[in-house]
Order: structure tokens, then sequence, then C-alpha cells
């Protein structure tokens, strides 16, 4: 027995190290393709590069109008991600403080909401976003976002909710609080690793979807980085080297922010894992 926890623990990391590679390997290529002409690509995909030249990255910053889709992708997730937040905190909040049939209903057809898939609803969600002349811009696709995005929210802020002692807020509105300024002074800051967590999730989902972006915007000035990606798509040719640059430069914001946010999301994680 004592020689099992050895064994049990070497194949453990044997099967993360595994993952690991499974995972971060599609990356290396990508990187690695960003700096080859597209015949090496087509030819060698797994080649290594012969000089590590920028010339596909100029390329790409030039054709996808970089800092223009870098300033749609930025509005759109931001503006996305604080509107789900504030909207589905209060929502949460609402629900656990009235606990009504209604609320639990509706509660619990938020939650069913999440099981529909995307693709199922696109056809008609565009013919009818169309016909009401809300497609081709930015803030239908906001709008849309808050749609999607908000039953994920309410059901993970309704957990954390519940466990904020009712006494605390009657604390503060004895000492002359209204609702509003006890949500905002009192409870919307304790939930303040729950709102991290979610933005977080939010944040890499808004910024690389490129179904739902294709779908409402049009008009090329409106693109987002994932979308701009399709400017190295021909009728018949695909110019693979700055479309791999391209690639790397729409993912690289959001790994830093990862990199930088990465604590939270473990943190939001593991106190999720014990309401």
């Amino acid at each position: 027995m004592a020689g099992s926890k050895p064994s049990s623990s070497l194949v453990k990391s044997l099967g993360l190290a595994i993952f690991l590679i499974l995972f971060i390997v599609p990356f290396i290529i990508l990187l690695l393709n960003s700096f080859k002409e597209s015949n090496a690509i087509t030819s060698n995909p797994l080649s290594l590069p012969g000089s590590f030249d920028l010339t596909n990255y100029r390329d790409a910053f030039d054709k996808m109008g970089y800092i223009a889709a870098f300033s749609n992708t930025l509005v759109i997730t931001l503006a996305s991600v604080l509107i789900i937040s504030l909207t589905a905190a209060m929502t949460a909040h609402y629900f656990v403080r009235n606990n009504t049939r209604a609320n639990q209903y509706t509660f619990l057809l938020m939650v069913a909401s999440m099981i529909i898939p995307f693709q199922a609803i696109m056809i008609p969600l565009v013919k009818i976003y169309g016909s009401l002349g809300m497609l081709n811009n930015k803030w239908s696709l906001i709008y849309m976002y808050l749609g999607f995005g908000s039953s994920l929210a309410v059901f993970i802020y309704h957990g954390f909710v519940k466990s904020i002692p009712k006494e605390l807020e009657e604390a503060a509105m004895i000492d002359g609080c209204t609702k509003t300024q006890t949500f905002f002074r009192i409870v919307f800051p304790v939930l303040t690793p729950t709102t991290a967590t979610i933005s977080i999730l939010n944040v890499l989902w808004i910024w690389n979807d490129f179904l739902l972006p294709s779908l409402i915007l049009v008009n090329p000035e409106q693109r987002t980085l994932p979308l701009s990606t399709y400017n190295f798509y021909g009728t018949y040719t695909v110019d693979y080297g700055p479309l791999m640059a391209g690639l790397v430069l729409t993912i690289l914001p959001i790994i830093i922010v990862y990199l930088f946010a990465q604590k939270y999301i473990i943190q939001g994680v593991m106190q999720g894992s014990i309401k």
C-alpha cells in the first residue's frame, strides 16, 4: 500500500502531462506557421520556419484593419460584460430575497434555457431581428450577448447571494440605506470574487466568438477581430501565412488578460464548488 501512492501520483502526473501536450501543441503549430509562407505551410505544416520574419504580422495588421477591429471587439466585450454582470447580480439578488413561486419558475426557466444550443435558434433569431432592422449594429449584438449570457450568470450569482446573511442587509436598512443603496454598498461588494469570475468567463467567450457576430455584423467596418481573419479567405484560395499571424494577433490580448486574471478564475471556481 505504501508504494501505491507514488505510483498513483505518477499516473496522474503523466495523464496531466498528456493533456497539457494535447492542448498546447495546436498553439505551438499556429505560432510557428505564423512565420512561414503559405506554400511552406501547405507543404509541411509541422516544419520549423526558416526565419522569424515579421512580414506576415505586418500584412495581417494592415489587411485586418487591426486597430478598428480591436476597438470594435473591446467596446462589444466590455459593454456586454458590464451589463451582464450588473443585471445578473441584481436579478439573482431579487430571486433570492423574494422567493415567490413566480420567481422560482422564472429562475428555473432561465436555468433550463442554458441547455438550448445556439445553432437551434440562430436562423429565426436573424430573421426576426432582420425584419426589425436591428442587424449590422454592435449594440444589437451587445443586447443579444446580454440575453445569451444572463442565464449562467444569474445561476452562479444565485448560489452566492444565498450565502450572504440577510441580517447584514437588514442592519444596513436600519442605518438608513434604501434597497438600492443596500445592494450597491453591501451586497455587490461582497460579490466581487463572483463578479470577477463571471466577467473573465464572459470576456473569454465574447472576445473569441465568431458565429454570432458573423450573423449580425455585415458591414466590414463593424467587424470584430475574429471576423477580420475572414479577410484572408479568397474565393478559391486562402492566404495561410497572414491568416496564422492574424489568429495570433487575435488571441494575444485575451491570453494576456487570462494570464493576469487566472488566480481570480481559480478562486471563483473553488468558492463556487463549495457553495
